[in-house]
């Protein structure tokens, strides 16, 4: 008999009369919440999950109540939640409620209530809720449920990302969803969604099919690490249509999370360029690979006179978009005009890193463009080529963020930067009136080993990055004068894919790295307590393989 249905028999005698469940006593381990919530009132009780368990819910919070139900029921499918019973999960609107992500999650032997002023609040008291509920043994029963207590709690920082790239490795839809059940359970709101590179351009776009039949598939992939020992000759690729991309803003956005496309640009173009020639400066000019570890796909193409492909190694290549050409901006604006169609978020990821010149030096038309315009230099070029597509995005009642390589030659007026070379560029724009995310390579690039021994780890692009040195994580610059601190929204994770080909190694990089990256973003630094955290890891880790998540094991071996 199942230790559960058995608790279904004993649960009756045991409130037969006075609840004896109001008297548990309750420790610290049972409260192993991540990230560390704000403040936590530790009390008597026990709320235990049984056949009794109703939700009532506000009218607006139909979908927190469907989720709750949902998460209860992973952990034992017996539980069945009725339309009324002897103890209840209440979830309500409180505009008394400070802050639009803060919540009060309140838990006795009878009631759990979780309160906020926006459903998002009450999402996450419900992500709390479900970290809270451990198996209790209870004389000679064992019980599943939650400790009574109170917690009041909100986040440090009100942007908290986590980055995706799809183009170097292709993703399915399936585990897009499931990337983004994993920023849910952490609390973090905002998927970064790198969808075009060099190496593949993975979103539909109706008015150039070209881009995801020809720029959504590469010819071959280099073997090894850059600049590689050979090609594998194996065609790489895939494309999320429009209806798909509307399918997964919905499901993220039913976790509260917002979604911000990446469409790069001027750079790391070389996939756009392969479908459509006419947007290089030199459309005839074959492209290259280092060491010429070309697909023999790719090579029998171009001598029969397809210069371009979709590149098939990593790093920076010089053919860019042509700043020169009036007919790149026409098309870059038909592309953003259907991604900003297709997106809800306010935010547009620009790219704007890693552009070569050399192009455009050599470009007659780019050069009359620089002496037309009065440039000083190539770096005053892409500052144009930036700012142009700012306010062609402004127009659309829309903003543009980019890495903090958008701040060389000028920044656009009205930019946010994401700042991954270092800090400095996040503070320079701080302190110019522009918000940043911080995502400095240093604590945030998720494509860095997670250990010393690389002979046992999986290729990685290089790097180390330890959960510890994630922990450590403070966007907030110490040098900041405090009045400009307030552009800093927060940070950001990023997953690039070079080295990363299938999802289950996507999912040993993530975790438990961004576990500690949620806590980072989330919990004071004042509050944060490394062995504290790890203490508190242990218990998320069921949570992963509860889910049958893939997960490094580093930290807990130690």
């Amino acid at each position: 008999m199942s230790k559960y249905y058995l608790l279904f028999f004993l649960l009756p005698a045991l409130f037969s009369c006075s609840n004896p469940m109001d008297d548990i006593e309750n420790n610290s381990e049972h409260y192993a919440i991540i990230p560390k919530v704000s403040e936590l009132e530790v009390m008597k009780g026990l709320f235990t999950l049984d056949d009794n368990v109703y939700i009532e819910a506000d009218e607006q919070l139909e979908g927190e109540a469907d989720h709750c139900k949902m998460l209860l029921r992973s952990f034992n499918d017996r539980i069945a939640i009725k339309e009324k019973g002897d103890k209840v999960i209440r979830l309500e609107i409180d505009q008394e409620i400070e802050g639009d992500e803060a919540y009060l999650l309140e838990v006795s032997s009878s009631e759990v209530r979780i309160r906020s002023n926006t459903a998002k609040g009450v999402f996450y008291g419900v992500q709390s809720l479900f970290q809270l509920i451990q198996e209790r043994e209870v004389g000679d029963t064992r019980l599943l449920g939650l400790a009574a207590c109170r917690i009041k709690d909100a986040p440090a920082y009100t942007y908290r990302g986590m980055h995706l790239d799809v183009c170097r490795h292709f993703f399915s839809v399936d585990f897009v969803k499931r990337y983004i059940d994993i920023l849910a359970l952490h609390k973090l709101n905002t998927f970064h969604w790198h969808l075009t590179e060099d190496q593949g351009w993975r979103i539909e776009i109706k008015q150039y099919p070209k881009l995801t039949s020809v720029g959504g598939y590469r010819n071959g992939t280099i073997t090894g690490n850059y600049p590689g020992t050979g090609n594998d000759n194996t065609v790489h690729g895939g494309y999320y249509t429009q209806e798909e991309v509307k399918d997964i803003i919905q499901y993220a956005s039913e976790r509260h999370i917002q979604v911000i496309p990446e469409i790069e640009l001027p750079g790391h173009s070389s996939a756009a360029i392969a479908a459509y020639p006419f947007l290089s400066c030199f459309p005839e000019e074959a492209s290259t690979l280092a060491d010429d570890h070309v697909s023999e796909k790719s090579k029998a193409a171009q001598k029969n006179g397809t210069p371009k492909f979709v590149q098939e190694s990593w790093g920076v290549y010089n053919d860019v978009y042509c700043v020169g050409k009036e007919e790149t901006f026409e098309f870059l604006e038909n592309v953003l005009t259907e991604v900003m169609d297709l997106f809800p978020s306010e935010l547009i990821h620009i790219g704007g890193d890693e552009c070569p010149k050399a192009n455009w030096k050599r470009s007659p038309e780019s050069q009359e463009l620089l002496k037309e315009m009065g440039l000083k230099d190539e770096h005053e070029l892409q500052s144009y080529f930036i700012k142009r597509i700012e306010r062609f995005v402004n127009g659309k009642g829309k903003r543009i963020i980019g890495w903090d390589e958008i701040l060389e030659g000028g920044l656009a007026p009205n930019a946010s930067v994401m700042s991954w070379r270092g800090t400095s560029g996040g503070i320079s724009a701080a302190n110019a009136g522009h918000n940043v995310v911080m995502s400095p390579t240093s604590h945030c690039y998720f494509d860095y080993y997670q250990s010393e021994d690389r002979e046992n780890e999986p290729r990685a692009i290089g790097g180390f990055l330890p959960v510890e040195k994630v922990y450590s994580f403070d966007p907030m610059p110490a040098e900041l004068d405090s009045a400009k601190q307030v552009f800093i929204l927060g940070g950001q994770a990023n997953l690039w894919t070079e080295y990363i080909a299938s999802e289950a190694q996507a999912e040993y990089m993530l975790l438990p790295r961004m576990t500690a990256l949620s806590e980072a973003l989330w919990t004071e630094s004042s509050s944060k307590d490394w062995e504290d955290f790890k203490q508190r890891l242990h218990h998320m880790r069921s949570l992963y393989d509860q889910r049958s998540y893939n997960y490094a094991t580093h930290v807990f071996d130690k």
